[in-house]
């Protein structure tokens, strides 16, 4: 409580500050007496059995699937949100399946799902939820996956995290002044979050940038982000650079050049990264996975299908070199299917 009378949410960087019965600029934490509420707890915008590749996660269980599901609301406010009627909503109606953390976690290891995704919104927002379906998933052995832009505060950290097996970081840009006009947040508690991901905890983590036209494209943008991945991140942290298709608040920009996405593929690994990805695009070579000693193609991909495959748990069959990931002797055969699943 601050001396005004107001509280302070401190999950994310926002730090609202609320009256009675306010939400937060996410709308779905509110202010109800002198506690903070999450009005979506237990509400879903809908589940689907996915490939682990579409999180996109190319170094995790490999070919398994995995049950995904949002909720409602974010805290940040992008004009290229391609969730943006989930991400946006306003009117709870949209959360069409209810769902316990129980109910979810049985269902996953009924489906064969391996693992649980936190998706299509920003699970920091809905931490309370997902850490209760976190370790409901614990007790089954199933494995969870925050799929999060990492605007989340230190304070919040490390307990959201310690319930996740896996993390995709979206990393919109380089630049503050990109996340200020575009995102209406800010740039360094995501590097914050990606630091403290890579020195600080055991989750899996791969990056994700949607590499927009004229906006976050530039080279030298590309070569200093590169840089600070190299040195903060390490070179075996994936990261994978996506294709931006217009939508929401920025129908006019046009989609992003395959040329676009191979020469940030190309910087990146000038600068010593070793699994660099693209996607959202038809390119074989951007979305295999390659041996960094021996050049040998470790797991072969046209989009979310895998062809072949030459890992033996996290070794390189050809040379014995080690591949950093979450890796099994076999990989998983879902395949390329999306299949949505009503739990209620």
């Amino acid at each position: 409580m601050r001396p005004d009378g107001r509280i302070e949410c401190r999950l994310c960087p926002r730090y609202c500050k609320l009256q009675a019965g306010q939400r937060g600029f996410c709308f779905v934490r509110q202010r109800v007496g002198d506690k903070m509420v999450l009005a979506t707890y237990g509400r879903s915008s809908g589940f689907c059995i996915d490939p682990i590749e579409k999180k996109p996660l190319n170094h995790f269980l490999p070919g398994t699937s995995v049950l995904s599901f949002g909720t409602a609301g974010c805290n940040l406010g992008c004009r290229f949100c391609q969730n943006w009627d989930i991400s946006k909503a306003r009117e709870f109606d949209r959360l069409a399946d209810a769902a316990s953390p129980d109910v979810i976690a049985g269902a996953a290891q009924r489906l064969g799902c391996r693992s649980v995704a936190f998706t299509y919104n920003d699970p920091v927002i809905f931490a309370e939820y997902a850490l209760d379906v976190a370790r409901a998933c614990r007790e089954r052995g199933i494995r969870t996956v925050a799929v999060t832009a990492g605007y989340i505060t230190g304070q919040a950290r490390p307990e959201f995290f310690s319930l996740m097996d896996a993390a995709n970081v979206d990393l919109k840009a380089f630049t503050d002044g990109f996340y200020q006009r575009l995102c209406f947040g800010r740039l360094q508690p995501v590097l914050d979050t990606l630091a403290y991901l890579r020195r600080e905890t055991g989750v899996w983590l791969e990056v994700t940038t949607l590499l927009i036209p004229g906006e976050n494209d530039r080279s030298e943008e590309i070569e200093r982000a590169s840089d600070w991945f190299a040195a903060n991140l390490g070179p075996d942290v994936p990261w994978h650079f996506t294709a931006f298709h217009p939508d929401f608040r920025m129908l006019g920009v046009p989609p992003t050049p395959i040329a676009t996405l191979l020469r940030a593929r190309d910087i990146a690994r000038s600068r010593g990264l070793r699994y660099v990805y693209t996607g959202n695009v038809h390119d074989p070579a951007g979305g295999s996975t390659w041996c960094p000693s021996c050049g040998t193609v470790l797991i072969e991909r046209q989009g979310y299908e895998m062809g072949s495959y030459n890992l033996d748990h996290n070794r390189c069959r050809a040379c014995g070199f080690t591949v950093a990931g979450r890796f099994e002797r076999q990989p998983g055969t879902w395949g390329a299917r999306r299949q949505p699943v009503r739990l209620g």
